[in-house]
């Protein structure tokens, strides 16, 4: 069931479309989406913390339910102001989910088992972020009403069903260990602050993160640089969700087994070698073996990487908030990661893709002395 919400909460945004539909300047569409990113980096912090505080049952539904509420909200704003505050809240109140989610879908299963769960949890958001612009691209076709209140009784269906499907605190899930909510939770970031091998592991992440986004903001600009067109930018784009749907789940049951830091090492060491790769001067052929190579890096190190570590790293009582930190980081990493990508690219050219490759060596040095080995898993 969770593993649904996922697919559910990534079901696609026409922001940037809707607001130039209303009138609104593509300057003031692109503030709206940097608000939301925003507005999504300071939820994810918010909703570690509340997961932990209350509960991730209370948080999941807390936040879905708040999100359905405000969505439809959007249709009957009109002026810029106002828009963009609705916005920053619905950036931050929907992505509140994300890191109690991940911690209670870490509480249902035992450590062993992590990456493959969040293997399935990273289909789930490519299958989303694959079906869903379809899907409200056919209820834009009718309206725009229909897409809003569509999204948000959607979203409203899973709270609910998360309000009945997670009932019962056996693994925590309705209230912090320890009974009544807050009674034993003395913790906070600044205790995940204290961690000084996480924090190197968060500079990994969001390094890599930085390098990886590249092939959203910079790609396109190095196929249309080397004389091709823009359906073979795509045929790249479509070639990594192929390989990430198709493969993951195969390469997790054998990833699932190593050591996490070795899993996790991996796939950084390959998101550089095949970022770098790009450099090569061999047209389509060397952008296809490029974009395979981090692909494949992407099955094997991002489900530990993003979902599995974090939720292992710190102690129980703060899973929310260590899931939260690296939600966070990872998103500053592919806000910023477009940004420094695009300068350099006008200066260096393809020289690029040699300091990402370089960069996410760094990475994955960081992401060794970053990562703890793992801890013998407690019986119950």
């Amino acid at each position: 069931m969770l593993v649904i919400g996922t697919f559910v909460h990534r079901l696609g945004s026409f922001l940037v479309l809707y607001l130039t539909h209303r009138g609104f300047s593509d300057g003031q569409a692109g503030t709206a989406l940097g608000v939301y990113g925003a507005g999504m980096v300071f939820g994810v912090l918010v909703g570690g913390w509340l997961s932990d505080r209350l509960s991730p049952r209370t948080t999941i539904v807390g936040s879905t339910t708040l999100t359905a509420l405000l969505l439809p909200a959007l249709l009957y704003l009109h002026t810029i102001g106002p828009m963009l505050v609705l916005v920053a809240l619905i950036g931050a109140v929907g992505q509140a989910y994300r890191p109690a989610s991940t911690s209670a879908l870490s509480k249902l299963v035992p450590e062993s088992r992590h990456v493959m769960l969040f293997a399935m949890v990273r289909l789930a958001t490519n299958l989303g972020t694959g079906i869903g612009p379809v899907l409200g691209a056919a209820l834009v076709l009718v309206s725009y009403q229909l897409l809003f209140w569509g999204e948000a009784l959607a979203t409203l269906g899973f709270a609910l069903a998360a309000f009945f499907a997670l009932r019962g605190g056996g693994v925590g899930l309705s209230h912090p260990k320890g009974g009544a909510a807050g009674k034993e939770e003395t913790g906070s970031y600044l205790e995940v602050l204290r961690d000084r091998r996480y924090l190197m592991f968060l500079c990994a992440l969001l390094t890599t993160s930085a390098v990886y986004i590249q092939y959203v903001s910079t790609l396109p600009l190095a196929v249309t640089a080397a004389g091709l067109s823009v359906m073979s930018y795509g045929i790249l784009v479509g070639l990594n969700g192929v390989v990430v749907v198709a493969f993951e789940l195969l390469v997790a049951k054998r990833v699932q087994h190593w050591p996490r830091r070795v899993a996790a090492v991996t796939g950084v060491v390959l998101t550089a070698v095949g970022v770098a790769a790009y450099a090569l001067p061999w047209g389509m052929a060397g952008f296809v073996l490029a974009t395979a190579v981090w692909s494949f890096g992407e099955t094997v190190g991002y489900p530990t990487l993003s979902f599995a570590y974090p939720a292992q790293a710190g102690p129980r009582r703060l899973r929310g908030r260590y899931l939260g930190a690296s939600n966070s980081v990872y998103g500053l990493g592919c806000a910023i990661g477009p940004v420094i990508g695009t300068a350099v690219w006008s200066g260096a050219g393809r020289g690029l893709w040699l300091w990402c490759g370089a960069l996410g060596l760094v990475a994955a040095i960081m992401t060794w002395a970053g990562v703890v080995p793992a801890r013998p898993e407690p019986k119950e």
